[in-house]
């Protein structure tokens, strides 16, 4: 494989739980019956929208996070760490589509993995960037 295919593989698989998310509230607008632009009138709708765009507002965040890490660490660890990430999404999501008080869990996880990442890279090149 090419370097940094794993990251590669992990980004395109958070992009697709992305747009898998999107359908989910194309299908929850059906359900309910409650089309765009209208964004309130349900609290199933509501609820499916916020996972959706709470997702949105993570990515700028993991996404540079997840490449950064993976140039100046390993892309193994990398990929492994945004892989958690992702189930951290989708339990966030499930969760909070269910009830918003359930997405605790998977907001924890999701963000221990940003963190993990979001740090372990700006340490790495701060370490480097710093003459000693």
């Amino acid at each position: 494989m090419q370097p940094h295919s794993w990251v590669a593989i992990v980004t395109l698989t958070a992009l697709l739980v992305y747009f898998g998310m999107s359908l989910q509230v194309a299908r929850t607008r059906r359900k309910v019956g409650i089309f765009a632009p209208a964004m309130t009138g349900d609290a199933l709708l509501e609820r499916t929208i916020r996972a959706h765009t709470n997702t949105l507002e993570w990515l700028p965040i993991f996404l540079p996070s997840l490449w950064l890490f993976a140039v100046y660490w390993s892309d193994a660890a990398a990929a492994i760490i945004g892989a958690v990430w992702i189930v951290g999404r989708v339990i966030y999501f499930r969760g909070y589509v269910v009830d918003a008080g359930k997405r605790g869990p998977g907001f924890f996880i999701q963000a221990m993995a940003t963190g993990a990442l979001l740090f372990g890279a700006l340490g790495r090149v701060l370490y480097l960037a710093i003459p000693g």
